[in-house]
């Protein structure tokens, strides 16, 4: 379409201030940004809305316009809700680089024109199709909030007979159609988002499909809007925080026409995902400001004092002061080019909400800041009752990571780790500089783990396993191969299971009974093979030091 026909279109509310001579241009894409360079996020020919939250001051339009005119852009439109008119500085950057200008009037929400250019870029569907995508856009951005994805996901099922689900990268459900029935099952759930993820990390383009159980989906992402698949720089930066569509449905002979429908409802759901993503700045901004407080030694009067500005934010309605806990997550990148803070943040922000939770707004609760590649996150806890202490409430970091496992690792590949730490509950500021660095010595525990998604928590720092992630490599393999390697020589030889037997005669305490129980064994035969370790390797398992130096092998090992 051309700019001009836009100017025809009395109900989108656009106004010319600028550019008369180059309304002939194509329009081929919309977007909606805010951003002080949204230059990655442009493929050229795009009809660009802001609402001017970018501008600071006057000095900000000429660099803003001459990003986009580099980005070869249709137009831009700036709304007046925010600032009333258009600002002068803006008009005279856009006359100087030849790029029309559009004043958006203060009643037409922008959803509107990215309908309308969406549907004449797209071209005519055939007539039912048609009517369908009309009515879920309309939907969509009905209201102050818009119908959400339910209403979408209700009329795709209604309209096309699709059942049909939203899922975040953990595989945790967001959103489900009504005709979709009972909610899919959790191991359904991750076993699709970690197909999703895989394929992404492949390169391979939507929608993927997969079979479960003889059933059929296709996944489609959902991008944040505005988004084509090409802007990111890299698949890594996006790919953990990317939702995704679900259908159950074969999608690999669909025509044209519904493919692209498809398409269109992952945009309108990125909407949606758009607005949670706006509503978690509030909470970014306590977190990271709680943080640098933290973090520059600030006195615990100050840091009381923005927390209790925090407190209501995060548990409005909350009558008690709460506990807090700190959450520290790492993700690292094999050749550290991609920046890792932003990913972490995001999925950090994803992985702390109740996987029984559903909604795109679980995680209202949830403050995370990000600082380098690490992110930070002050998660409040009810207070608790007088005879509990904090540190045993709360998030426990073995459960943290269950459920989320298998799709995160997909979504890692080969290149990526993600390690988290959790600190106990504290419930003043005094003790929060205690918790960050806990929960920072906690995830380079799990650090030292293999595996790409690893968590430790604050009750292991109080035990062995603190000190053996320090134990430098080349001494570990020494120890371990000092003591294991002639037991497992054995075992490679004569079949003797005297690993797992000596495991287990530790895990039982040197119990004879016990331990020949659990091995369903005589206890003449586990003295033969407890007698043949101590043969093999010199030592003796009734000495005290001894039991620990092998504890500690199989622990290194």
């Amino acid at each position: 379409m051309r700019l001009r026909a836009l100017l025809d279109t009395d109900a989108l509310g656009l106004r010319l201030l600028g550019g008369e001579d180059e309304l002939d241009r194509s329009v081929r894409g919309v977007m909606t940004t805010d951003l002080r360079d949204p230059s990655r996020y442009l493929a050229g020919g795009e009809l660009v809305l802001t609402g001017l939250a970018w501008r600071r001051d006057a000095a900000d339009s000429e660099p803003f316009v001459r990003l986009l005119v580099q980005a070869q852009v249709a137009a831009l439109a700036a709304g007046e809700a925010e600032l009333g008119d258009v600002p002068d500085d803006l008009v005279l950057a856009c006359a100087r680089h030849r790029l029309p200008l559009f004043a958006v009037h203060e009643s037409v929400a922008f959803a509107t024109i990215t309908e309308h250019v969406v549907r004449q870029v797209s071209g005519e569907r055939a007539g039912d199709l048609a009517a369908v995508v009309d009515r879920h856009r309309r939907m969509m951005t009905s209201g102050p909030a818009g119908g959400g994805p339910d209403v979408v996901l209700d009329l795709l099922g209604s309209d096309l007979d699709l059942r049909a689900w939203v899922l975040s990268p953990t595989g945790r459900l967001i959103a489900g159609s009504k005709a979709a029935g009972p909610a899919l099952p959790a191991e359904t759930c991750a076993r699709l988002a970690a197909e999703h993820l895989a394929a992404a990390r492949t390169g391979r383009r939507g929608p993927h499909r997969l079979a479960s159980a003889g059933t059929t989906y296709s996944l489609f992402p959902i991008r944040s809007s505005g988004r084509s698949p090409q802007a990111a720089r890299d698949v890594r930066e996006t790919v953990l925080s990317d939702w995704l569509l679900a259908v159950e449905a074969d999608a690999g002979d669909w025509p044209e026409e519904r493919l692209d429908l498809l398409q269109g409802v992952t945009q309108l759901i990125a909407v949606e995902r758009d607005r949670r993503d706006a509503s978690r700045t509030v909470r970014r901004r306590l977190a990271q400001e709680v943080l640098e407080l933290v973090q520059t030694g600030a006195a615990p009067a100050e840091i009381a004092a923005r927390l209790r500005v925090a407190a209501p934010v995060l548990l409005p309605g909350l009558g008690a002061a709460p506990h807090w806990q700190v959450v520290v997550a790492r993700v690292e990148w094999d050749g550290g080019e991609v920046p890792a803070g932003p990913v972490a943040q995001s999925l950090l922000e994803e992985i702390l909400v109740d996987p029984l939770a559903t909604g795109p707004e679980p995680s209202d609760r949830i403050a995370v800041a990000h600082t380098g590649d690490e992110a930070v996150a002050l998660v409040p806890l009810p207070a608790v009752s007088a005879e509990h202490d904090g540190s045993e409430s709360g998030i426990l970091a073995d459960a943290l990571l269950r459920s989320v496992r298998d799709p995160l690792s997909a979504g890692l590949n080969d290149d990526g780790r993600l390690t988290l730490g959790v600190s106990a509950a504290v419930h003043s500021a005094e003790g929060l500089r205690g918790a960050l660095e806990e929960a920072r010595h906690a995830r380079r525990v799990a650090a030292a783990r293999p595996g790409r998604v690893c968590a430790a928590g604050h009750q292991e720092l109080a035990s062995h396993v603190l000190l053996l992630p320090f134990v430098p490599d080349d001494v570990r393999r020494a120890f371990t191969a000092r003591l294991l390697d002639p037991l497992r020589d054995y075992d490679r030889r004569h079949r003797a299971e005297l690993i797992p037997t000596l495991e287990a005669f530790l895990d039982c305490d040197g119990s004879w009974t016990r331990c020949a129980t659990r091995l369903h064994l005589h206890v003449n035969t586990l003295r033969y093979r407890v007698g043949r370790i101590e043969q093999l390797t010199g030592r003796d398992l009734s000495r005290l030091e001894d039991k620990l130096d092998f504890f500690l092998a199989l622990r290194m090992s």
